[in-house]
């Protein structure tokens, strides 16, 4: 019977970090509610990947041969030969966003671009510290707070660090209340956090919004061809949205899809987990490195604001620029909490929407330019 116990005996101190590692997500989606459709199936199959010999990883097995893991097979055939999970999210992110308040106001979509700044800086460090390239682009698109564009980019640069850079997008994406209003505050006054701006929104056709999917696609195809996976679902899936005549489809999209997508993919991504390569030093560096290019994405845009705000006469909240990353709704949301800290009266959620669902589209437009410059 002591075979019973082989399995104990075979557990060591690193897979007991790891096991440490999966309690702590599991704990952060159930008791904070920290993005808990991924958290969740993230930590537990941290937990299940490293146990000896796990039978959710491909196995030898003596007298038989290869015994194929549910999970590695899964990561195999929807992430690593496809990249079918991460789009099939963006399906269900689409139909979620609502692009009216940016189609009335498309200035707006410089705050996107300028709130990627972060994703360049961290490609510039990564590189500079002795990271490879796919490495370094890979790190850099953390940045953008982006869990799918993040995985469909580190997935066709094929980084090594593919666990490393999931838990560090979607753990900061999910941590945007804390981390935003302490890069904002530290680069504004608390006279620009009270600057009032008007919202005196433009009328958006039907035939607007049916459009602008379409002609995004097309734009994106051409600037940057590698992009067009990732733009081509999430204007699908806008697109079901709009269209008004498949309001069911566009539903299931928003929920069901959504939800039983980020299950398998938290599983899924749980395999790039195993303790022998998830423990490494540069791993911590590569946590440490998106958390600094999302902080620089937020310095970014607020500081677009700040340089637009020397040549106008009407002053823009430079707050509404950190909205362009591409956690969405968090950021707007976060950005008009701290606008009515400064002033009750202060309302710039309009603003802030759109900047936000910009920073969506030009995210996903910079994880293409990356691809295409590196593949």
């Amino acid at each position: 019977m002591s075979f019973l116990l082989d399995g104990f005996r075979a557990v060591t101190w690193q897979q007991g970090v790891m096991y440490l590692v999966g309690f702590a997500l599991i704990y952060l989606a159930i008791q904070k509610d920290y993005e808990p459709a991924l958290l969740l199936p993230m930590g537990f199959g941290a937990i299940l990947v490293n146990l000896p010999s796990s039978g959710v990883l491909n196995q030898m097995v003596e007298g038989i041969g290869e015994s194929q893991g549910i999970i590695q097979w899964l990561f195999e055939t929807t992430i690593e030969a496809s990249e079918a999970l991460p789009l099939l999210l963006f399906i269900g992110i689409g139909a979620m966003i609502d692009f009216g308040p940016l189609l009335s106001n498309p200035k707006m979509l410089l705050f996107g671009a300028a709130a990627q700044f972060g994703i360049f800086f961290v490609i510039i460090v990564a590189t500079l510290l002795g990271f490879d390239i796919a490495d370094a682009a890979s790190t850099g698109i953390i940045a953008a707070a982006d869990g799918p564009t993040s995985i469909f980019v580190a997935n066709s640069l094929g980084s090594k660090y593919m666990g490393a850079i999931m838990v560090a997008a979607y753990s900061y994406m999910a941590l945007v209340p804390i981390i935003q209003p302490i890069a904002i505050k530290a680069c504004t006054t608390k006279r620009e956090r009270r600057i009032h701006m008007n919202y005196n929104p433009r009328a958006v056709s039907k035939t607007s919004k049916i459009l602008f999917p379409v002609i995004i696609c097309i734009i994106a195809g051409l600037i940057a061809p590698a992009s067009l996976p990732l733009v081509g679902f999430l204007m699908f899936g806008n697109l079901l949205r709009e269209c008004g005549v498949l309001d069911s489809l566009s539903k299931s999209a928003q929920n069901e899809l959504v939800n039983l997508i980020s299950i398998l993919l938290g599983l899924c991504v749980s395999v790039k987990m195993e303790y022998h390569d998830f423990l490494q030093v540069d791993t911590l560096i590569v946590m440490a490195l998106g958390l600094v290019g999302f902080v620089m994405d937020t310095v970014g845009g607020v500081m677009f604001a700040k340089l637009l705000n020397l040549f106008r006469k009407e002053k823009i909240n430079p707050m509404v620029g950190a909205a362009g990353i591409s956690a969405f709704p968090m950021s707007s949301r976060v950005v008009q909490r701290l606008a009515t800290e400064e002033d009750p009266q202060n309302f710039i959620l309009m603003q802030a929407s759109a900047a936000n669902v910009a920073g969506q589209i030009a995210s996903v437009v910079a994880g293409g330019l990356v691809l295409g410059l590196l593949m």
